[in-house]
């Protein structure tokens, strides 16, 4: 009798643990990141023009996107910087966060007549990240010669990745994953 009065004493301790942990701390992910902090870069001699920038969360990573118009999207360099600035003039973009990636793409902000294709509405905070695990800030610093650059505060310096995805359509869209942990 006493096994059993001790067993379903576990098993009741157990069930109210369950019922009362957050639905996020039972979920148990596997994050195997192996992509390091060293600089990334791809090179084209295509351009086509950027139109939008938004951001999301993952199990593993926050995820910064940058969306093309139809073109050759290949182009890029992405790396860990003390300071990001801006394009042409050189200006310093302050940034909230532990580390800071400046994020150049070979994607202007114009078409071929120069007429812009994106416009941030706030330049400061492309994308509202508050309350994320690793994006601190999201912020513009411009478009010059072909290509743009985005100022992207991170809470520390942590493993990234960069790739192109094709479409939806003709377009394609610039990935820059940052990993929540090493």
């Amino acid at each position: 009798m006493r096994k059993i009065r001790t067993w379903l004493a576990v098993v009741v301790l157990l069930t109210a643990v369950a019922l009362v942990m957050p639905a996020g701390a039972r979920a148990v992910t596997s994050c195997e990141i192996r992509w390091g902090s060293l600089d990334k870069a791809a090179q084209t001699t295509e351009t086509a023009p950027m139109v939008n920038v938004r951001a999301g969360r993952h199990a593993c990573f926050d995820r910064l996107v940058v969306d093309v118009q139809a073109g050759g999207a290949n182009g890029y360099f992405v790396k860990y910087v003390s300071t990001v600035t801006q394009d042409g003039s050189g200006t310093a973009v302050s940034l909230r966060g532990g580390a800071r990636l400046q994020i150049t793409v070979v994607a202007p902000a114009y078409d071929a007549n120069y007429r812009q294709t994106y416009r941030p509405a706030n330049p400061r905070e492309l994308v509202n990240v508050t309350g994320w695990q690793t994006f601190r800030q999201i912020a513009w610093a411009g478009s010059f010669e072909g290509q743009s650059t985005i100022g992207l505060g991170v809470r520390a310096r942590l493993p990234f990745r960069v790739f192109v995805l094709q479409g939806p359509d003709a377009g394609s869209r610039f990935v820059i994953d940052v990993a929540h942990h090493w």
